[in-house]
């Protein structure tokens, strides 16, 4: 969906692979699920706010609420400019606009 709204994309499943692609790539937007193998993506986030990153932050999940409000403190502390949350399954119109 994001390539036919014209976004160049990266993808990964692993957390060590993601901070070599940011690096290399520098995206405007980064899609996250909040519950992955290893590291979940609130710790990326904060790799994100530690590293300065100007990305949207587009954060997926179908899980416990308590994830949800984990992304909506990272919002609220500033440290990243734009967090959107959306809940699983998400509607195509709805990650459509979150990424436009």
């Amino acid at each position: 969906m994001a390539e036919g709204l014209g976004f160049d994309v990266r993808t990964t499943v692993r957390a060590d692979e993601f901070a070599e692609i940011y690096e290399s790539f520098q995206p405007t937007v980064v899609v996250l699920d909040l519950v992955m193998p290893e590291v979940d993506g609130v710790e990326l986030a904060h790799w994100l706010a530690h590293v300065g990153s100007t990305a949207r932050v587009i954060f997926l999940t179908g899980h416990n609420p308590r994830f949800t409000d984990a992304a909506r403190a990272l919002a609220d502390s500033g440290d990243l400019t734009s967090v959107i949350t959306l809940t699983k399954p998400v509607r195509i119109a709805v990650l459509r606009q979150a990424l436009s």
